[in-house]
Order: C-alpha cells, then sequence, then structure tokens
C-alpha cells in the first residue's frame, strides 16, 4: 500500500481541470438528453 502511494503523483491543474470539465459535460449530456426524453413524452401525451 505505501509503494502505491509513494507511486502515484499529483496530477497538476491543466488536467484537474480538463477532467473536471470532461465530467461536467458528460453530467450535462445525461441530463440534457433525459430532459428530452421527458419533454418528448410530456408532449407526446398532451396531444390525447
Amino acid at each position: 500500500m505505501k509503494n502505491t502511494i509513494k507511486l502515484t503523483k499529483k496530477s497538476d491543474k491543466d488536467v484537474y481541470v480538463q477532467h473536471l470539465r470532461l465530467v461536467l459535460f458528460g453530467i450535462a449530456a445525461v441530463g440534457t438528453i433525459g430532459f428530452g426524453i421527458q419533454f418528448i413524452f410530456s408532449v407526446l401525451t398532451f396531444g390525447r
């Protein structure tokens, strides 16, 4: 366990910002897809 911790290195700011941006983009994409599906089905049931 100690050897593993010694081998790891702290990521620099650029890598951290890149990962944060990717994660936030993924969350936004999933939310947008979910909102779109919910909106489509609410319109379809409203038309009946």
